[in-house]
Parts: C-alpha cells; structure tokens; sequence
C-alpha cells in the first residue's frame, strides 16, 4: 500500500533532468517562470545561457529552446535526446502526463509541427493521407475537434461544425484539403490564407489576378555574402552595448577577407569586448571567418568541426546579438571560386520576386558560377518565379526555358549539385501563392559539403591530423572548456565565468584516456551528417540504456512513417479519390487515432497477444483505366472496388508511364488512352475490371484483350501492331522533331504537349511573339530514321484549328520557319493522334491544313 501511495504522489517531471536554453536576458522573466513550473511538478532544471557551447547533452532528458539555433543541438539530436518549445511543458502540465514532444520540436524542417488537423466530410482515403502526412511533419491529428485544433479541413461550409465554429468565433482556421496538399509537394509550409473557407480566393479569383507578396524574415542580414562595410566608427557606434555573443569564443579572422586594417581592428576590438578571444591558430579557434571554400585553414577548420561562416554571418552575429549556425542560410556560409559544376553556362532570369528577396536570388545564382540576367532573352537557359503569372513566363514557354520556383536554386547550391528541373517540387506553383514567402528556409547540406571541399582524401599540405579528441567539437563529450554548461543545479544559470582582459580560453584535454567521462553512454558523431538525418542512431558503446532509448523512438515513430510512406505513394497528391466520411454506414471509431500518440496500444486478443497486421497480397499488375463508367459519380463505390482490386494484386494507377496494362471498353482517344500506348501496355477490355471483381479472383488478362475491329478499321491502326512499334520504338517516335501547338486548340495545348513529350519530341506553345527562333533539337540515334518512312527532319509543325484566331498565326509560323532555312507543316490535331496511336510515321495530306482549305469550307 506504501508503494501504492508513493507511486501515486510521484510528480510529473520527477524523472526528468530539462536543460532550458536562455537566448538572451529579454526572455529571463519567461526562463523563471518555466523552470519554476517544472520544478513545482518535481523536475531537475538547469539553466544554460548562450552563446554557452551545451556539450554535456547525456546530463538531460530534454532540452527546451524556442529554435534550434544554438550550440549543440546537432549533438542532443545524435544523442536522441528531445529538443522541445517551451510549450510543451505547459502542455504536459496541462494534461498531466508527458505529452508526445515530436508536436514540439522547433526544427523547421518539420514545417507543420505548430499544427492540430481535423476533417469534416472528407473522403476517407484522403483523410487517411492528410492525417500521415502531417504527422510525418510534426503535427497531430485528431479525429475530433478539440480546444487544441488549429485547422480544420473541409470542402466547403455546409457542414454543421464548420457553421459552429464560425458562430462561437474560435480561432481554428478552416481550409481546403488543398493547403496541405500543395505544402507536401513543396516540403514547404504556405500561407493558408488563399486557401481559408467560406471564400477561398484560389477558387474565387481568376489564375492572372494579382498576388499578394508577403514580407519574408528568413534572409533579414543573409541576402548577401558580402554585407555592406561599413566604417569603423559606424561599426561601434551601431552595436549594442550589451553585446555577448562572443562571450567565452575564439575567434579567427582569415587573411582572404581582404577587408581594411581599421575594420579588422574594429572588429577584434568588438569580439574582445563582447567577451570574446582573437587567436591566429586555427586549431585554437572556435569561429572561423573566411570568404572562400578554400585554402589549408579553411580546410583543417572544417575537419576539426569549427564553426566555419563568412564576414556576413559574423555581421548579422553582431547585429542580432543571436547565435545562428553558419549552415542555417546559404549566403551564411563561405562562397566556392569555381562555382557549382554545370551552372557556368547557364543564363538566369527572375519574375515575381521583390526587395530583399530578389537581391537574395542574385547573389546566390552569382555564387552559384550562372549568369543573372535583368531581362528574359530567348539565349536564357532558366526563369525562376515566385508564380506563374508574368510575361516573362509566357515568353519563357514559348521559348521553351525551363521555368522553376526558387527551390531548385537553393537545393541546388545547398547540395552543391545540379539539380533535375523535372522534379514536381521545382515546377509547382500553388494558385494565389506567392512563393517569395518561403525564400531563405533551405540550410546548406553538411555532407554536401564535406564531400565536396573538405572529404578525408583531401590533401591538406603542411598539417598533421589531429587525434580523435580532436576532431568534432560539438560531440558528446564535456571539457574543461569555461564557456561548457556549469553543474545543474536548481534554476542556477549555466553561463561562463566572467574574463579578465583577453585570456586565452582553454581547450579539452588531447587525449581521451585523460578525460574525465569517459563513461558516456553516447559515442560521439560526426558533426557533418547528411540533412534529415538528425535522429540517426549512433554505434553502440555497450550501454544497454543507449539501445533501449533508441529502439524505444523508433517504435514510437513507426506508425507515423508507414503513414507518410503511404501518403508518398498516392497518385494525384491528398485531394483526389476517396469517399466522404458522412457516406460510411459502419461504425468507424474502432479505427480512430488518438490526438496523442503517445496512448495508443497495438489490438490485443483475449490472451493478450498482439495480432499481427495481415499482409498485403503483391501488386502483380499496374492498371491504367480509361472510359470506364460505373464509376462515374459514385466515389464509394470506386473506393471499395479500387480496394477489393488491390487485394487482388491490381494497383490501378492514374500515371500512364508507370501502367503495365490499359483497360478500356473500346479504342479511345482519351489523353490516357493515347499517352499509355507509347509505353507499350498489354490492352484489355473493360470487362477484365468487371469480371474480376464479380468473381473476386485475379483472372487471366489473356481471356480478355480488347478486340474492337470497327475503331481500329476508323483509325487504319491495328492493337497488336501498335504496342509492337512501341516497343520497338521505346518512347522514342518523335525524337528530334520539333512540333508547335496553338493555344486554344481543341483538347488542350497540355494534352498534345504531354502527347510529344510522351514520344520523345518537344512541343512548344505558339502564340505569334516576334522575334521568336527556333529551339535546338535533341538528337537521339542517327539520322537513319528518316529512311524509315518518316517526314523530314527539317519539317517543323504546327497543330492548329480552322477558327480565325489560329488562321491569323499560320503566316507568322511559316516566316518563323522559313528563316530557320526549314520546312513548315500546319496540320491538324488528328494528325498528331494517328502517329501516336499506331506508333508509327503517316504521311496523310488530308490532314494537312491550307488557307485555301479554309476559304473553300467557309464558303
């Protein structure tokens, strides 16, 4: 009974040692108040204040700080030890328990960990998809709207919920599914606004209405790697007087700043006040500022895990009186002499992007070894926009420029490799966004980087490596170092002791065999570890504790990561398909997830054994549907049959590149239909679907290929010789060959583009812009292809309409062409539709298109 007391009167945080991270003396008021909260409830609180280095990490359970940007949250983070908001120990006060610390982790990678999401009247499936992929970013969900919802996800307001929660005023915001939607596909966080019911302006306002252009804090000091000098009088006249960032670091100016004598002095004369130390020993130093990736000091700076930034970042450290790691802005870091390989002969244009955001933009497609130009030229290679709407992107579809957000710019530097153009993040652009709001949140790649400019084979001349105690600074190991966080005492702060003049601040002892903690559990970790790769777990050093912390963290994400894993994988993102939840007939609360995690518990027998979760029969078939009509209309059914086929081993997919099989109940000219046949698929009847799922069983697709001699006879095609010129063609039926499509065509310039791209040409938008050259082709195989029965190669083509609006076009085309020294063709969209079908050259010249034709029908 004594123990049953005591257990019962044990405190919430008696088991918890918290670290409590002081960014500066504005916020102690706000220090006081939570760690008198945590030790109320029974916890251990030490106080560490900035710019401290926190080495001693295996001292706590959790470390609470607003931001990560503080020495040694890369080494809490290896350590697997929680790095929270100080709102978490409200909450776990609140609701008595310690809550899930993954809603309160302040990396900004995990972009919705501020938010709380329920549906009302969503289909199922896309519930499911929504509710993974914020978990798999930070957020929780809940299948209830509680006073800790933030967003609530609807399709509009008839909802009686969506009504109350408009009526009693509550500060939940109500947003389309397709807010989260166009966050996955950019790994960035949105304003939500665009997307707020009951009028969301991305169904309200037209595609070419004005945006909106939100003020962007991320690059506030990092737009530039060479900040504006300024004199030295200035430069101590403008700091702050309480300036501390400095306080218990060493600093090292490099000799490649080629900055004055008296700005140099200035600046040793702040860092020394500041209670900082100048040395010119690289080895010594804990800051080293340099201008280039380059050079032995640089070098052995980066290996020994210096922090290594440039004169940019050391300014905004002064200005902002703030610690922030170099890696956590691009511009932060030191510039590269010879530039990203491949960037050199590009020519880069901006649209969209305003003040300090477009001054950041040029300077790092500069830094980058590109070329940014003020105006849009056809010789351009790249437009980066904030949104698709400008005339710079119009000319650049024309031209066929490659048109990108900002993203493949900042990854592309962070990485320090040429990224794809083709990823969907770099080419989506969410309606009514201004994408100038997320500009700055990229950090460099650490692995990147160390690869590139400082990897272990790298001959550094003249130094001897250092021994292992040597090597990262911010491992898991405390020194003897004064700036080190004092013993953890209650609501005692963790600052260095005060400096006479400029001592020389002391290092860790050489050797490990001399330290004194030598028992630490954690082994210590490279510092320069590839991006998301935070929370790896380190190689044992034989504590049994190290292991059950980690399997213990990897079993509490789990769920999470299948979750995400399955949003991954879903065709068409998190607003298509599915079911709406007020169409379910069956009890679905079994089912429900609990807001916090932390409770849930696998489904038990009544012998208390867990069941395990039934596997998943293998997808045997990739199934492309096209023109199949019980579907239409009823999205329950689709869903149950969708399921019932998965079961069966069919994954029908909406992509026609990944299809292996193509159903249909006749020969069609959907976009499906004709995108799919040039990757070659077995083409069924659509009875093969409905026979399958009335006998439930996987039958043989043999039984049922499509015969459907009347379409084929229409369209002079043959089924079976179609996908035999497929494969033989291998995508490839209009390599080299360069095709025009006229805007308002019937059925769309995107479909016919997707059509050309689909069989290896190139098709561009024609609109009549003066000026306007012809693309180079690309070339794949010889020239031999022309024997083949196949038009010219010089002839260029233009798919167009016989409305006046594409009449008027066709004489600017054929001087477009003609100055080319090529051959024009006008043609018609059948003609393009016939090649495609039977995968194979036609030369038809019924379908080829004359202002005399026109007249004469007209007439």
């Amino acid at each position: 009974m004594a123990d049953a007391r005591l257990q019962g009167e044990r405190k919430l945080f008696s088991q918890c040692r918290i670290c409590i991270i002081c960014p500066n003396t504005n916020e102690l008021d706000n220090t006081a108040q939570l760690s008198a909260a945590i030790e109320n409830q029974g916890g251990e609180v030490t106080l560490h204040r900035l710019p401290a280095s926190l080495s001693a990490v295996h001292e706590f359970t959790h470390v609470v700080s607003s931001t990560i940007d503080f020495p040694g949250h890369d080494a809490a983070c290896d350590a697997l030890i929680p790095v929270v908001k100080p709102q978490w120990v409200y909450a776990s006060i609140s609701k008595n328990k310690l809550v899930n610390p993954r809603h309160y982790n302040p990396d900004p990678r995990l972009f919705l960990n501020d938010v709380v999401v329920a549906c009302v009247d969503i289909p199922e499936g896309d519930q499911d998809a929504i509710f993974g992929a914020v978990l798999a970013m930070g957020g929780l969900s809940s299948y209830k709207i509680t006073r800790t919802t933030t967003h609530l996800v609807a399709l509009t307001m008839d909802s009686d919920k969506c009504l109350s929660l408009l009526d009693k005023g509550l500060d939940i915001k109500i947003v389309l599914p397709h807010w989260f939607d166009d966050c996955i596909k950019l790994g960035k966080r949105i304003d939500e606004r665009p997307y707020l019911l009951p009028n969301p302006e991305i169904l309200r306002l037209r595609h070419d209405a004005p945006v909106r252009v939100t003020e962007n804090k991320n690059i506030i000091g990092a737009s530039t790697p060479d900040p504006k000098i300024l004199s030295p009088e200035s430069l101590c006249e403008e700091v702050r007087s309480d300036l501390n960032v400095f306080e218990g670091k060493t600093v090292m100016l490099s000799q490649d700043l080629e900055i004055a004598t008296r700005l140099q002095e200035s600046l040793v004369e702040l860092i020394v006040k500041s209670g900082g130390h100048v040395t010119h020993n690289v080895q010594d130093t804990d800051l080293y500022i340099c201008r280039y990736r380059d050079g032995e000091e640089y070098r052995v700076a980066s290996r020994l895990g210096k922090d290594v930034g440039n004169l940019s970042w050391l300014f905004h450290l002064i200005t902002h009186n703030a610690w922030i790691s170099p890696l956590r802005r691009l511009l932060h870091y030191p510039l590269s002499k010879r530039g990203i390989p491949g960037f050199k002969s590009f020519k880069i244009s901006l649209s969209n992007y305003a003040g300090e955001a477009r001054i950041y933009l040029e300077n790092l497609i500069a830094a980058t070894g590109a070329e940014c130009t003020k105006t849009l030229k056809q010789d351009n290679t790249h437009l980066i926009t904030a949104h698709g709407t400008s005339e710079k992107c119009t000319a650049a579809k024309e031209w066929n420029i490659h048109v990108v957000n900002h993203l493949w710019l900042e990854e592309s530097y962070a990485k320090w490799q040429l990224q794809t153009v083709t990823d969907p993040r770099y080419t989506h652009f969410p309606h009514r966004t201004n994408l100038g709001e997320i500009v700055g949140q990229t950090k460099i790649d650490r692995f990147a980087i160390e690869e590139h400019f400082f990897s272990e084979d790298t001959a550094v001349p003249n130094w001897k490596a250092p021994s292992a105690a040597m090597r990262p600074k911010n491992n898991n190991l405390p020194t003897n170092h004064n700036t080190d966080t004092s013993e953890p005492t209650k609501a005692k702060p963790a600052h260095p002791a005060q400096n006479k003049g400029t001592p020389k601040v002391p290092k860790s002892n050489k050797s490990l065999t001399k330290s004194k903690d030598v028992h630490l559990q954690t082994p210590q970790i490279s510092k320069f570890i590839a991006e998301g790769k935070e929370n790896t777990t380190p190689s044992t050093t034989g504590s049994r504790k190290s292991k059950d912390v980690a399997a213990a963290r990897l079993h509490e994400i789990a769920p999470d990561i299948a979750l995400y894993e399955k949003e991954r994988k879903r065709v068409g993102g998190v607003i298509y398909g599915g079911r709406r939840k007020s169409d379910l007939s069956e009890n679905v609360a079994s089912r429900k997830r609990s807001i916090d995690p932390e409770d849930e518990t696998d489904t038990e027998d009544a012998n208390g054994v867990k069941k395990p979760k039934q596997a998943q029969v293998p997808i045997v078939m990739h199934l492309l549907l096209t023109g199949y009509r019980k579907w239409v209309g009823d999205l329950k059914l689709e869903e149950s049959d969708r399921r019932q086929l998965r079961n069966l081993g069919i994954h029908v997919v909406q992509d026609a590149s990944k299809c292996t099989h193509l159903a249909a109940p006749s020969v069609l000219r959907t976009h499906k239909f004709v995108n799919a046949i040039a990757y070659a698929p077995v083409i069924l009847s659509a009875d093969f679907v409905d026979a399958c799922l009335e006998q439930n069983q996987l039958l043989s697709p043999n039984d049922f290929l499509l015969r459907d001699p009347k379409s084929e006879g229409k369209y002079s095609l043959s089924l079976e010789k179609a996908r035999l010129n497929a494969l033989e063609n291998k995508n490839q039926l209009l390599s080299g060959r360069i095709i025009y499509c006229v805007e308002t065509v019937t059925g769309g310039f995107d479909a016919f583009k997707s059509i050309v791209e689909n069989n290896g040409g190139q098709c561009f938008l024609f609109r009549g812009r003066s000026g306007i050259t012809l693309p180079n082709r690309r070339r794949s195989g010889d020239e031999s292809r022309e024997n083949d029965g196949a038009p010219n190669i010089d002839e260029i083509y233009l798919i167009s309409g016989t409305e006046k609006s594409h009449v008027r076009l066709w004489p600017k085309f054929r001087n477009m062409v003609l100055n080319a020294k090529k051959v024009p063709k006008i043609v018609r969209p059948d003609w393009l539709l016939n090649i495609a079908m039977a995968q194979e050259w036609r030369v038809n010249d019924s379908l080829e298109l004359k202002e005399e034709d026109v007249q004469m029908a007209d007439a």
